[in-house]
């Protein structure tokens, strides 16, 4: 659904384990040698534990692609087998022809020499048992009993149990002991740490087809590797519905967002949410009583100390007996009494009689300040011409410096104050000024010439100011230029793949961009298809071996090697191209 709009030829995030897909990072391809060295080595029983969608299965249809072709591998899905009948499903798999109702002992005899038969040509016989954890324990003893077939030296059968941790559990008991001490390697498939899923993304893409630059960003992995919490499995669901609701919003990478969206959707993801949500109401309901019994702590404990500070500072503090009646005398002016002397004499008699550490100054009322009436603002006249037009004081700069200047206005001789500097004033204020300076300027010749030419302002040099690129312009004449290129190079040629895209807008966008890093001569966009879409790749550069390519890749920006550039040839261009004319 969303492969054309990413430039993806197949799904890259589905369940199902693809050999083609493996991942090799997070110990994956090391525990990968490690087994394939322990199969070949034929000694004893294998052991793989992993959670659940860690990638055991993977793990499992590697080693059967892989192995040599001297080492024969069966594979038993159900664990559900009971002890009387897992030989039979080991001689189904195997192939091999039974008795009619043969017994345990019968087929014992005919897997015993069917194995001697194939130790004799030089071969090898490994068993696969996936979800070990769910087998019972006597299925598992009569498995352990097959170990015992062997020659002198070597061991006729090889097994592998793969499990989750349960496995171990099982294996702890004490009457499967036997079983336990045979097993010579031990495997744990770990999660995944945030680095880790961050190449395991990319390289998934990479793998179905994608080329551009990293489509999940860097909080997004973050929130992805904390909900999966390093499944590979879980990861795979998280990405492909991440990707869909990135493409619902016609948009070219993956935000916390659409992550976001992506939990929620997945069963997984549903009760994490409800785990958190009960999570922070209890530690909301916690909190809040912890901070109830501090409260309760600290009134118990302080308010009985407070009231004794309080009662005993009250006692210490003498009160004054009528200090209502010191402050009233200290602010009413008597009519009688309103001199200095009379106001100095009362403040000297009300300090004998009361406590008070310093006498209250008196304070006259002030006289109300008259307030003068207002007049009605001047009507504005129409400016004759003859009259030079001043800026009024009001209107200028208060840091403009200004001088008086004679002139003579309506016939008459006037002292006016003009600004020595010009004022910077808005566009549309400087593009009505001049007319009008320049006017009064040619009327009065009183005004000094210098005045006049200061008062002028400067006009704004627009002549560096850059035209903006065509991006249309640009890829439509690269795509007419990239055709003839292709025509006239041989098949040969080697060139540089950049990136691609499906949509026309961004590619405009990003060939703008080039401009400033690459010489736009030598950038090739071509048209083709993915998935039966349509689909722009461009090219860069023509180099007649691969070695001047992989030189000219080095010296490419570090924002165009993000795209993670590979070579092509014309050749193979050309093919593609007409493949899908």
């Amino acid at each position: 659904m969303y492969y054309a709009h990413f430039g993806l030829k197949e799904p890259p995030f589905k369940i199902t384990p693809n050999t083609e897909f493996f991942f090799t990072g997070g110990n994956r391809g090391a525990i990968l040698d490690a087994l394939m060295y322990a199969i070949t080595s034929g000694e004893g029983i294998v052991k793989v534990v992993g959670e659940v969608g860690s990638g055991k299965t993977m793990i499992c249809r590697m080693l059967q692609t892989q192995l040599p072709e001297h080492v024969e591998s069966i594979y038993l899905a159900n664990p559900s087998v009971a002890p009387e009948d897992v030989l039979h499903a080991i001689a189904f798999e195997l192939q091999l022809q039974l008795p009619q109702n043969a017994d345990r002992l019968q087929v014992m005899q005919v897997l015993q020499k069917y194995l001697l038969d194939r130790h004799a040509e030089g071969k090898q016989v490994v068993i696969f048992v996936e979800e070990a954890q769910g087998m019972p324990l006597a299925t598992l003893e009569e498995i352990r009993l097959l170990s015992n077939l062997e020659t002198k030296h070597d061991k006729l059968l090889q097994i592998v149990l793969f499990g989750q941790p349960e496995l171990d559990v099982n294996l702890n008991a004490n009457h499967i002991r036997q079983l336990r001490e045979r097993i010579t390697h031990s495997f744990n498939l770990g999660p995944l740490n945030e680095k880790a899923i961050g190449e395991y993304l990319i390289f998934r893409l990479r793998a179905a087809g994608y080329f551009g630059p990293h489509l999940f960003t860097a909080p997004a992995i973050a929130m992805i590797a904390k909900s999966a919490e390093g499944l590979v499995r879980r990861v795979n669901i998280l990405a492909d519905k991440a990707l869909l609701a990135a493409f619902s919003q016609n948009v070219y990478q993956v935000t916390p967002k659409h992550v976001s969206a992506a939990i929620k959707d997945s069963e997984f993801g549903a009760e994490q949410v409800k785990r958190a949500l009960k999570s922070r109401t209890l530690v909301a309901i916690v909190a809040t009583l912890l901070i109830g019994l501090v409260t309760g702590y600290l009134v118990n404990s302080w308010l009985p100390k407070l009231s004794t500070s309080t009662n005993a500072s009250s006692q210490k503090l003498p009160m004054a007996k009528t200090e209502p009646e010191i402050l009233l005398k200290s602010v009413v002016v008597d009519k009688e009494s309103a001199s200095p002397a009379a106001a100095s004499k009362e403040s000297a008699e009300a300090s004998k009689d009361h406590t008070l550490t310093a006498p209250v100054p008196v304070v006259p009322l002030a006289a109300p300040v008259p307030q003068p009436a207002l007049q009605p603002a001047p009507v504005a006249q129409a400016n004759p011409v003859n009259q030079a037009v001043v800026p009024k004081p009001a209107e200028m700069h208060p840091s403009t410096p200004t001088a008086p200047v004679a002139t003579k206005l309506n016939g008459a001789p006037k002292m006016i104050v003009a600004p020595l500097t010009p004022v910077a004033q808005p566009l549309s204020a400087q593009a009505a000024a001049p007319q009008a300076v320049t006017t009064a300027a040619a009327s009065n010749s009183s005004i000094p010439e210098a005045v006049v030419a200061k008062s002028q302002p400067e006009p704004v040099a627009n002549s560096n100011v850059a035209e903006p690129l065509n991006s249309a312009d640009i890829l439509q004449s690269r795509l007419d230029e990239a055709q003839l290129w292709l025509k006239q190079q041989p098949a040969s040629t080697v060139t540089i793949q950049l990136f691609g895209s499906a949509n026309d807008d961004q590619l405009k966008r990003q060939l703008t961009t080039l401009v400033s890093q690459l010489e736009l001569n030598a950038v090739y966009p071509f048209r083709t298809k993915v998935s039966g879409k349509p689909f722009v790749s461009v090219l860069y550069g023509s180099f007649a071996s691969k070695q001047e390519a992989l030189q000219a890749i080095a010296k490419l920006p570090s924002s165009l090697k993000a795209y993670q550039p590979h070579l092509r040839t014309v050749g193979g261009i050309l093919k593609e191209t007409n493949q899908f004319q």
